[in-house]
């Protein structure tokens, strides 16, 4: 098949599903109200609380959910074929991304501006708000840990990226000082930005002084390192390190300063590299080189699919983010179908183009296989294989190859970086909502709540050894990763139907897709996780097997809590409560 017309069909679906169906879920299902006062206004503070214009904020929005996952599931999930691949991007977005990302930002602006942790005691009472913070503290701390691990690892392997994405820092401070202290507007100074950014790449790309490669400094991949980790351990290490001492400042900094201009720089960086590989592609025009599907697979893509692919199908961290950070800063609430479902169409562009890179990079059938030869295999070529891939679209368009592959790594660099910053300070919420519900006053304040999240992050991703040796925490938890994932958000779609049902609206809409996605991956995790662990694994990977317990029980915990509150609030322990 033609990529052109396969990425065709798919945007226009995505076209189809923000234009119709989101239509109705807003105007029929979740009601909004453009006089509704958002609780940016209400508790406007400066730091987290700020009203936002709808384009900013989608920007914030959609570059803190599209870190590397969107990239890194599909392009391992082509293992299978593309045909599945493609389905369950195109249809999961329409039918449970958006909705899923929509309704936990309206529920949370209908509420204070309250996480869907909090909301969970009011909608399934006390035991199920514990448990519920439980898991999606769990959650956070693994995306810390995965991404400051793909991040890391991006830049050992393209030491050229580094310059360009530590200079957008500075250039983020002073735009937002721009904006917000002197009134002016963000468009034209974070397109001044981002061209500052692709300009150092080009030039570090072909200046070798400009690039800062650890292993090199450490004498190459055969050096020593520091205490006898090796260069390529040692790099390692200090870039997680310093990755931390970022995350810690970002995550407590008001979002103004650094959070919003830089994710509306990022936006931007969505839109120019999706040009780029839109265009490469239709000047290029390459044909589909990998299977439809893969009937030889070690491991059944059913249910498994739906796990691999979470960021770019559907997210429960979409959901944190959106009832975490997002409705602070909505100024309207008719503007959540615009942040909202629309973040979640923009990620799924995002994970479809990552398929038709991966797809159309090999020469020949037997190429992919060769590289592709077993699920496992799959997994550790996945995100190199798409920088390749992506490289070679931009090539169509006459970049250079090397300049190509260190503007696609950039790309992916500061997805992640955003999604991290976003993800401490969702952690550092969690802590401090614990801290109040466990009377500990000294977990509610921001700094010693930030340093437990960026502690326990570090450790976790530094401490394990694993398949790529020191510091592979990440690595090791991407299976989990994945599971906990679509378990939040299906959580979370439960939640919106039990608040649906209390104001006696249809909640087809969100109950439907979340006991498809809660029969998949509840399947899956149990195969995976368990079975994989306890018979078939030769080297059993403890870290994981205990996450995984305590999620899996959680979890069933909470579906039992709230499918009675869904069936009987009373019976439930929850008597009057206002939604609306």
């Amino acid at each position: 098949m033609n990529a052109i017309a396969l990425a065709a069909i798919g945007i226009f679906v995505f076209i189809l599903g923000y234009r119709f169906y989101s239509k109705f879920v807003a105007e029929k299902i979740f009601k909004l109200d453009p006089n509704y006062v958002t609780p940016a206004h209400k508790f406007k503070d400066g730091v987290d609380f700020v009203p936002t214009n709808k384009f900013v904020l989608w920007g914030h929005h959609f570059t803190s959910v599209a870190g590397a996952a969107p990239i890194l599931g599909p392009a391992i999930a082509v293992y299978w074929g593309w045909l599945p691949a493609v389905l369950w991007v195109v249809l999961g977005t329409v039918f449970a991304a958006g909705v899923h990302d929509f309704g936990t930002l309206v529920l949370s602006v209908r509420n204070k501006g309250q996480s869907v942790g909090t909301l969970a005691h009011r909608l399934i009472g006390q035991r199920g708000k514990v448990l519920f913070l439980f898991i999606i503290l769990i959650l956070v701390l693994m995306v810390n840990a995965v991404f400051a691990w793909v991040i890391a690892n991006l830049f050992i392997s393209f030491p050229a990226s580094v310059l360009p994405v530590f200079i957008q820092i500075p250039l983020a401070v002073w735009i937002g000082h721009a904006v917000y202290k002197r009134n002016k507007k963000m468009l034209v100074p974070s397109l001044v930005a981002l061209a500052v950014m692709y300009i150092t790449a080009v030039i570090s790309s072909q200046v070798n002084f400009l690039q800062i490669d650890l292993v090199r400094y450490m004498g190459g991949e055969e050096g020593a390192g520091l205490f006898g980790l090796g260069a390529i351990s040692t790099a390692f290490f200090i870039w997680i390190i310093i990755l931390m001492i970022y995350v810690y400042i970002a995550s407590t900094l008001p979002v103004w300063k650094l959070l919003q201009p830089r994710d509306f720089i990022n936006s931007h960086q969505l839109i120019v590299g999706l040009g780029i590989l839109y265009l490469g592609l239709l000047f290029t025009n390459p044909q589909i080189t990998a299977p439809i599907s893969n009937p030889d697979a070690d491991v059944s893509w059913f249910p498994l699919l739906f796990i691999t692919i979470a960021c770019g199908a559907i997210s429960g961290f979409h959901g944190l983010v959106s009832s975490g950070t997002s409705s602070k800063q909505l100024d309207k609430e008719t503007e959540a179908r615009f942040v909202g479902y629309l973040g979640a169409v923009g990620e799924g562009i995002l994970a479809l183009v990552s398929i038709i890179a991966v797809i159309t990079f090999f020469p020949n059938r037997e190429a992919f296989f060769a590289t592709y030869s077993s699920f496992q295999a799959a997994s550790g070529a996945g995100l190199g294989t798409f920088i390749q891939g992506a490289s070679q679209l931009a090539e169509g368009l006459l970049i250079p190859a090397n300049v190509a592959a260190t503007i696609v790594s950039i790309i992916v660099v500061s997805f992640a970086a955003t999604t991290l910053d976003t993800s401490v300070r969702l952690m550092r919420y969690i802590i401090s909502e614990l801290g109040v519900e466990y009377n500990v006053p000294s977990l509610e304040k921001k700094h010693v709540a930030t340093t437990i999240a960026v502690v326990a992050s570090a450790a976790l991703v530094l401490l394990p050894e694993g398949p790529n040796g020191f510091g592979s925490g990440g690595y090791l938890l991407w299976p989990l990763f994945g599971t906990s994932n679509q378990l939040l958000a299906g959580i979370s779609l439960l939640l919106i139907s039990i608040w649906l049902k209390k104001l006696g609206r249809n909640y087809a809409v969100t109950i439907i897709p979340m006991i498809f996605l809660m029969f998949m991956t509840l399947w899956a995790m149990f195969q995976q996780v368990f079975l994989q662990w306890a018979w078939y694994a030769d080297s059993p990977n403890t870290l994981l097997f205990v996450f995984g317990a305590i999620i899996f029980v959680f979890t069933l915990w909470i579906i039992l809590t709230a499918i009675q509150a869904l069936m009987n609030p009373r019976d439930a322990g929850i008597s009057e409560i206002d939604l609306d």
